[in-house]
């Protein structure tokens, strides 16, 4: 190297290759030589700020003290730190370390290691980094592959995503792709099918066509518009599918609407309603208000406080009605606890109780407990015991058989 090349303030100079350090006064326009034109410098470049390149820059590493304009491409060996400004490339961006104060905007491709940016960054092209930390705002128009990318404020991508982990304070909005955890303080929302592992968002999900996850943490609203499948789902609000639902487990604070089937290999714990238009499979199913399905399958129990309606019935080990509740829909269960004051149709079990007031279609049981003020109005058909307390009534009178309808 050959030392340092000094350009002074508010001049414009026209440089071709530098074999040592370049360092460039405020308000400074550099053009380069060549078709395109450009500028090698074989060192470090110094610039004081406000400094515009028509050209492409191609240097060891960039330090400024205020902002810099590239009217070409920017390629660094190494690292680049812009202290109080910001770096404006009107072609694409490469450097190992990017440390900017103020603002990025990159209108080709950015390719870095690290991307640390104090308020926004910009890219219109494709983004290739490990790790992207941004103080306010993240707008990407292309493809985005990264490890880390952490956001203060906003995280917007048009294209497809390849990503390990997000962290983003706001809100996140991504054209679908891959990734691996989430973390959002606001609202995610993926405009096309996503497969991630971890989603954990403060606010709101919403994600388009068939995703694919694993555990599922929101504190307030689920919306998916097309098929999800998932390991795990915590909602604090509402969680609504326009397709098929497919899981492990899923709890939800508020309401599900589900205009497909849902299956869980384990629990439905809902603390309001379930509305399902489709079938029901899960272990076990827990509704505190109301539930709505075609039909609903369980290995082991179902209790729901509210309103029961299934054109095809309910098939558990063990059923629980509340008190005052209804149900519409045979039930069938080795089990059958039916509230007080409670309506339901026929009744399919081995232990069926009905409490006082309750009222029945058929009542089909081995061991059958009606209370007192209960009213059938079907039959009942019992192979063991039929016991009963004062002032029940009977459509038809009891029988005792020896095998019961399937």
């Amino acid at each position: 190297m050959n030392g340092e090349t000094s350009v002074p303030s508010r001049s414009t100079i026209t440089l071709d290759v530098i074999n040592g350090d370049l360092e460039i006064g405020k308000h400074t326009i550099v053009r380069g030589t060549g078709n395109p034109p450009a500028v090698k410098v074989n060192g470090t470049v110094y610039c004081e700020g406000h400094n515009t390149f028509e050209c492409s820059l191609f240097a060891r590493e960039l330090n400024a003290e205020d902002s810099v304009t590239i009217q070409g491409d920017l390629e660094v060996e190494e690292n680049i730190e812009i202290e109080d400004g910001r770096l404006e490339v009107y072609g694409r961006m490469k450097a190992e370390d990017v440390d900017v104060d103020d603002a990025v905007y990159v209108s080709k491709d950015l390719v870095a290691n690290d991307v640390d940016v104090g308020g926004c960054l910009k890219v219109d092209g494709n983004t290739t980094a490990e790790s992207i930390d941004v103080g306010g705002t993240f707008d990407a128009k292309g493809e985005v592959k990264a490890e880390e990318i952490d956001v203060g404020g906003r995280l917007t991508i048009e294209s497809k995503v390849d990503i390990e982990s997000i962290d983003v304070g706001g809100t996140a909005t991504v054209a679908g792709g891959r990734i691996r955890e989430i973390d959002v303080g606001g609202t995610f929302e993926s405009k096309s099918p996503l497969e991630f592992e971890d989603i954990d968002v403060g606010g709101t999900i919403i994600l388009t066509g068939k995703s694919k996850g694993g555990k599922i943490e929101v504190g307030g609203f689920l919306k998916t518009d097309g098929d999800l499948e998932f390991e795990q789902i915590e909602a604090g609000g509402k969680v609504e599918v326009k397709g098929q639902a497919s899981g492990e487990d899923m709890e939800v604070g508020g309401r599900v609407d589900i205009d497909g089937s849902l299956s869980l290999t384990g629990t439905m714990e809902v603390g309001g309603r379930a509305d399902v238009s489709g079938e029901i499979a899960s272990k076990n199913l827990e509704i505190g208000g109301s539930l709505r399905a075609k039909k609903v399958t369980t290995q082991e129990r179902v209790e729901v406080g509210g309103s029961i309606n299934t054109g095809e019935g309910v098939t558990a080990r063990s059923v629980e009605i509340g008190n005052r509740a209804t149900a519409h829909g045979p039930i069938r269960a080795e089990e059958i606890d039916v509230g007080r004051g409670a309506e339901v149709e026929d009744l399919y079990g081995k232990h069926i109780v009905l409490r006082s007031g309750a009222s029945a279609g058929n009542v089909y049981g081995e061991s059958v407990l009606i209370e007192s003020n209960c009213h059938i109005n079907g039959e009942v058909q019992y192979t063991n015991d039929l016991r009963q307390g004062d002032h029940v009534s009977y459509a038809q009178t009891p029988k005792k058989v020896n095998s019961l309808p399937p």
